[in-house]
């Protein structure tokens, strides 16, 4: 398999196995495993992370993937990709927050970030799941590009 679509597959897997984990936590902590709980979380953290170093070597190195579906959908593309980078960020930040303060031992604001977070992690990894298949399996690209002209054409 080429590195062009190796590392989108592998870095989307992380992102759903992350995902994945973050609700195999979430039920832990309603369970009052607490303990598993945090290991759970720990490795679902890791995954974004792997998630993340992957999606950012390969777009600074390789490039990124241009949408290469009908042009008549692109806007409704763009749209989409936009909400998920929105997403993913406020995701991410929300994630650290929520994370720090769990082991800050301040679990009731944790408690309450923790499930705000957990929802919009599920919808990134969603999210992400679809820009991965519009761009490589419905609507495949021969070559990256440079970020911005990958994204604006």
């Amino acid at each position: 398999m080429d590195i062009k679509i190796l590392m989108p597959t592998v870095s989307t897997f992380f992102i759903v196995l992350s995902a994945t984990l973050v609700a195999i936590g979430w039920r832990l902590a309603v369970k009052r495993k607490l303990e598993q709980h945090q290991k759970v979380m720990f490795n679902a953290a890791i995954a974004a992370v792997l998630f993340f170093i992957i999606y950012a070597s390969r777009t600074f190195i390789i490039g990124s993937t241009p949408y290469n579906g009908p042009d008549g959908l692109k806007p409704y593309y763009l749209v989409f990709l936009l909400f998920h980078i929105v997403l993913a960020t406020v995701a991410a930040v929300f994630g650290i927050t929520t994370i720090t303060l769990g082991y800050r031992k301040k679990f009731a604001k944790h408690r309450k970030l923790g499930r705000v977070t957990s929802v919009i992690w599920f919808f990134t990894a969603i999210t992400g799941a679809a820009v991965y298949s519009i761009l490589y399996v419905l609507y495949p690209a021969a070559d990256a590009k440079p970020l911005f002209e990958a994204i604006f054409g």
